[in-house]
Order: C-alpha cells, then sequence, then structure tokens
C-alpha cells in the first residue's frame, strides 16, 4: 500500500497517486445530466428492440389458439411452414426438463430449447438465498433465420423436443425443433461431473432445403445480470461485459454508461456479475460480433434488482448447407482459481488491472493470499500479507523517514539560508537544495519522492485485488460478516450522496490511523519544506496542513460502500507505518550521531549526480533570464 507521506519533497508522488484514485472514483459518479440522458437513450434503445418475451407472446397466443381449433397442419403451415411438424408434437407445451451435476442445476424450456434458470448449487447470495444466474426470463437466447418459402422464424417462439441421455458419466440433452423424425434443429448441452462448463452446440440435419442458406443465421442473446450483493452500487462497478479478439487481446465494454462495439475474432465473451460470470467460449472464434450493454441501475433505491442487460448479435453461418457450430458456457464464480483450469485465459476478465498492476496481482498477491489463506483465517491473512508488503518495503520507508530526520536536524541552517536570501528565492532554493544534497538529504534521492513512486504500484494493486478477491466473499472476521462487501455496525434513515444509507467501521479505524500517522510527521515534513516558494507556484506548507485533514475524510466517505478487506489493510498498514516510525525516531536514529555526521560531509567535497547538475544549470539559467528581465525594466 501507498504510505500517505506529505514532506515538500514527496509531494508529486502523493497527488499523482491523489489523482489515481479520485479519478477512478469519481468517474464511476456520472453527473445528473449525464443520468438523465443514459436513462433516456437506454428508454430509446428498449423501446425500439421489441423483447422477445412480447413478441413471443403475441405470436404463441395466436398459434395456440389455432391448435385448439384445429389439428390440420396445413392451417399451422401458414403461419411456421414446415415447423409445423413440431408444434404438432407432444413436446408442444412450455415445460422444463431439469439438468444437473454437483454444482450447477439447469432448467430447460421446451419453449425456445434454451437455458430459462441456472442455479449455482454451492452458493448464496447476501440474503442466503441461492444464486440463480438465470432466473424468470432474464435470459433470452433466439436463433433468427429465413427459410426458402421466404419466411422469417424466431427459434424462441418454437417447440422444442427434449431427450436426455447420459454416456458414461456425463449427461447429454438433446433439443430437437423438427420438421420431420429425422429433419431437425438440434441445441445439444453436455454437462460433466462436478464442472460449471457447459458443452453446448447448435446444429441441424436435413434443414439444407428449408433454411435459406444466402443469409447467415442470427444468434441473439439478451441477459440481465442480477444483483447478488450487499450494495448493488458497488457490484455494479464490477458488472461488466469483457471479451477475447484478436488473439489474446482484451477488452471490456462501458463499466457505467450504455455502450457497444463491433468486434472481431473473438475467442470469448463474459457477461461478469462481480463474483459470478455467464462466458460463451466458441470452438472456434466467432469471425464478427455485435456486443451491447445497458447500465440498469441509476437510482439504486428503485433499481434494486439487476445491474446491467447484456446483448449479444453474431451471425452463425452455414456449412454444406446446415449448421454445425460447437461452443461451451461457463456459468460460475468469477475466480481465477477455477478459470484457469480450462486453459481458455478465461482469468483476463477478472479486472486485476492494467500492466504491471495486473501482473502484480495475478502473479503476486492473488497466489500469496490463496496460499496464506491455507494456514490461516481470511482477515488474519489479510493482517499477515499487509505486514509482509510493509517488510518489503521496509527499506525504502526507512530511508524516507531518515531523509525527514536529516532535513529536520539541519531546519536551523535551512532557516538562515532561508532568511539571508529572503529577497532572491531562486537563490535561497538553490542553496537550500545544495545543503541538503551535501547532508544526504537530497529531495530527489531514495530517501526522498522516489519511494512514492516504488511504492504506488503496490498500492494501486492492493486497491484492485481487495474487490475482487473471490475468496473474500461472504467470510467473516470479527464483526464483518463479509469481508467482501461494507462492514456496516449502524444503519441510517436518511442517503447521504457519495456516502450511503449505513456507516461502516473499518473506513473510520482507517480514517483515525492515516489521520494520526500524518499528524504525527508534519513536523519531519514541515522541516523539509524549506525551499522558498516561487512567485506563481502553490504554496506546499499549506497544501500540507489542509491533505492532513483532506485524505482522512476521502477515505471515510469513497470507502464506506467499499469491501472492508480493503478498510482492513489500510488500517493496518498505517499502524504498522506509525509503530514503525515511533521505532525508527526513538530507537534507531541518534540525533546526535546524525548531527555528527552532517557536519563530517559537509567538509567533503561531494560529487554532483547528473541530475543535480541539470537542475543546478536549469536554476541558474533561471536567475540569469531572472536578471536579465529587471535589467530591461531599469
Amino acid at each position: 500500500m501507498e504510505e500517505k507521506k506529505l514532506d515538500l519533497n514527496t509531494i508529486i508522488g502523493f497527488i499523482l497517486i491523489g489523482a489515481i484514485l479520485l479519478f477512478m472514483l469519481w468517474q464511476q459518479q456520472p453527473s445528473a445530466e449525464e443520468l438523465a440522458s443514459m436513462d433516456q437513450t437506454r428508454k430509446e434503445k428498449l423501446s425500439n428492440e421489441p423483447s422477445l418475451d412480447n413478441e413471443t407472446l403475441i405470436e404463441m397466443e395466436d398459434i395456440s389458439q389455432t391448435l385448439d381449433s384445429s389439428q390440420d397442419l396445413e392451417d399451422f403451415k401458414s403461419k411456421v411452414g414446415n415447423f409445423a411438424y413440431a408444434m404438432s408434437l407432444p413436446s408442444a407445451t412450455s415445460t422444463f426438463t431439469t439438468f444437473e451435476n454437483e454444482v450447477l442445476s439447469l432448467k430447460i424450456d421446451n419453449k425456445g430449447g434454451f437455458i430459462s434458470e441456472v442455479k449455482l448449487k454451492d452458493y448464496v447470495n447476501h440474503d442466503s438465498v441461492p444464486v440463480f444466474l438465470i432466473k424468470d426470463g432474464s435470459s433470452q437466447f433466439n436463433l433468427n433465420f429465413v427459410t426458402t418459402d421466404n419466411r422469417t422464424l424466431n427459434s424462441s417462439e418454437l417447440y422444442f423436443q427434449p431427450n436426455l441421455i447420459k454416456s458414461g458419466d456425463n449427461q447429454i440433452l438433446s433439443m430437437r425443433l423438427k420438421v420431420s423424425e429425422s429433419q431437425f434443429l438440434e441445441y445439444r448441452y453436455e454437462l460433466k461431473p462436478n464442472d460449471h462448463m457447459l458443452g453446448f452446440s447448435v446444429r441441424s440435419q436435413g434443414l439444407s432445403s428449408i433454411f435459406n442458406n444466402s443469409q447467415d443465421v442470427q444468434l441473439d442473446w439478451k441477459f440481465d445480470a442480477h444483483r447478488q450483493g450487499k450494495s448493488i452500487d458497488f457490484e455494479n462497478r464490477y458488472t461488466r461485459l469483457s471479451y477475447e479478439h484478436e488473439g489474446d487481446k482484451t477488452n471490456k465494454l462501458s463499466q457505467t454508461g450504455d455502450d457497444n462495439e463491433s468486434v472481431i475474432d473473438v475467442s470469448w465473451i463474459s457477461f461478469r456479475q462481480h463474483f459470478f460470470s455467464t462466458i460463451l467460449v466458441p470452438d472456434t472464434p466467432f469471425e464478427e460480433v455485435n456486443l451491447k450493454s445497458f447500465n440498469l441501475v441509476n437510482d439504486a433505491n428503485v433499481d434494486t434488482l439487476f445491474t446491467k442487460r447484456y446483448e449479444v448479435n453474431l451471425p452463425l453461418d452455414f456449412s454444406g448447407g446446415e449448421l454445425t457450430h460447437n461452443m461451451s458456457i461457463y456459468y460460475g464464480p468469477t475466480y481465477d482459481k477455477v478459470l484457469n483450469q480450462y486453459n481458455k485465459n478465461l482469468e483476463a476478465s477478472i479486472p486485476f488491472g492494467w500492466g504491471i498492476i495486473g501482473w502484480i496481482n495475478k502473479s503476486v498477491f492473488s497466489p500469496l493470499y490463496g496460499w496464506l489463506t491455507n494456514y490461516l483465517s481470511y482477515g488474519i491473512a489479510i493482517i499477515v500479507m499487509t505486514v509482509l508488503v510493509k517488510i518489503l518495503l521496509s527499506f525504502v520507508q526507512y530511508k524516507q523517514f531518515l531523509t525527514q530526520a536529516k532535513n529536520k536536524i539541519i531546519k536551523p541552517e535551512l532557516d538562515a539560508i532561508k532568511e539571508k536570501y529572503k529577497k532572491d528565492k531562486m537563490k535561497a532554493q538553490k542553496e537550500t537544495m545544495a545543503l541538503q544534497s551535501r547532508v544526504g538529504a537530497n529531495p530527489m534521492s531514495l530517501g526522498g519522492c522516489l519511494p512514492m513512486f516504488i511504492q504506488m504500484p503496490v498500492f494501486y494493486s492492493l486497491f484492485m485485488f481487495f474487490p475482487i478477491a473471490f475468496e473474500l466473499r461472504q467470510k467473516s472476521f470479527l464483526w464483518v460478516k463479509d469481508l467482501s462487501s461494507y462492514d456496516s455496525i449502524a444503519e441510517l434513515p436518511f442517503y447521504i450522496p457519495f456516502y450511503g444509507d449505513h456507516i461502516s467501521l473499518f473506513p473510520i479505524l482507517a480514517s483515525v490511523a492515516i489521520f494520526f500517522y500524518m499528524k504525527m510527521t508534519t513536523g519531519q515534513q514541515m522541516a523539509a519544506n524549506q525551499a522558498p516558494t516561487q512567485e506563481g507556484m502553490p504554496d506546499m506548507a499549506k497544501m500540507m496542513k489542509y491533505m492532513i485533514y483532506f485524505s482522512p475524510i476521502l477515505m471515510l466517505i469513497f470507502f464506506n460502500n467499499y469491501a472492508s478487506g480493503l478498510s482492513l489493510y489500510y488500517f493496518i498498514s498505517n499502524l504498522i507505518s506509525i509503530a514503525l516510525m515511533l521505532v525508527i525516531k526513538n530507537f534507531i536514529i541518534d540525533e546526535d550521531k546524525v548531527l555528527a555526521q552532517i557536519q563530517v560531509s559537509k567538509l567533503k567535497p561531494k560529487k554532483q549526480s547528473r541530475f543535480q547538475k541539470k537542475m543546478a544549470e536549469i536554476m541558474e539559467q533561471a536567475e540569469a533570464q531572472k536578471q536579465a528581465q529587471q535589467k530591461r525594466k531599469k
């Protein structure tokens, strides 16, 4: 984790880190105008695209009336042509076939032939209700195709005939939309024992003369992501459509608003619902796919059932006049240990972070935390990992504390320089930097702002890791019932913007720890802040004073709805920083000894680094320009 040190020499690093946090947090909060616009856009899009349910209702009411009034297939052919045969079978009723193994329970509807319900047996949601990825019409799967007699039909409006068999330990369910006993469109499902990956294929037999082969079959899949977590706003931040394309490129649609993309060579499509995912994986990459995502949470108090709607449209081409497309569908946890088993890079759908951030999380923190939880409780594992991270960064922190101590010791001399050159700020700054360099308190050294840049990847990696760590889901620690969600100790009778309608304790503790740590280090920070403020530049001393209060407030507000595991890390990390600072100050650093070393070092000639020489040249040039300007004014 990034330590909150605010001395003059590290203020730039702090601003960069704060900017990252604020950007990430604020970008998830659209303005009122944006919300209104997105809502209007979504309504227009949805109104312009009638739902399959409405289409089905109208068409199937007509079909049912026809069947009730007459069993004459010739009359029925006027509606569905050659597929009238399927509608005359006993299976032409809206009944379900249950299909399950140790981890999945699936229901497949005769009407449409696709999955109408998916239950994950091993998991429950925040209300202790079983996790359903699909339920009550939240998923609509359809094949749109044109026949040789110029009919446009939707598979979701027709009835399939089920046939469930066993092949060894595997279960195979065949859903056939029949033209005759030997001619049909088939959805074939294969479920292995204790497996979250469902085999799925679309194929036809004997339909080359019925399909209009000049037009591809269009696969349309609409999927509404169920809310599973305690905070729908927090869950929605991590609910996102992602996909892999053109080999190993991974991309995603918008996190907060509506979005759409047309992509080629797609290896998989993930409907991520924070801690759970539905992933479509073709055996051969889809040549072209249209993807859409709609944000369904504009008001967390009203929109409480679903987070996002995903839509996928792609063509299925013919081979020899028939359809033959093999795929798989993953229904399960968004957990790298599970996704890694399939060797299809599905774990890339988890938002570990970009670049070095993602590498640190995938290669270091995720396996480290997983290993610790084999021996420790999940909360204790966070504390131990925090200690390990602090040990790893202890060297740079020690150098930083030492630099601050040296600046405090030489404060009288820095004050003298400031007083001597109070009318020449440039000269005062140059002499200040020269003195700091001679005594080993160089602001750009390992003891200056460099630790900020060293620690920043670690800080941001952990910021990304804890909210997506599946291991934390519904794991308790002390008063916390779920380390992956907020730790509410009190419910408020009203809603506070950005803060919420509850009070979380760990963000309060983390905020207090940050405040005292920053308060304790203010003396050293102000001692280091000896360089005079240049004209037109902000007063860093005032900024540091403001940040002592501003940073804890930010922690208190923005982390109130975040994973309590992340706040626990911040709390423990800052407690360790306070303890480390006290130990170094009282038991390691001898100010008299350091002062003696400083006096000796001042007598020795000190070779300037390239950076120091460059800075000196820049300052000399600036001073020369200033003097030239003054002469011209005279």
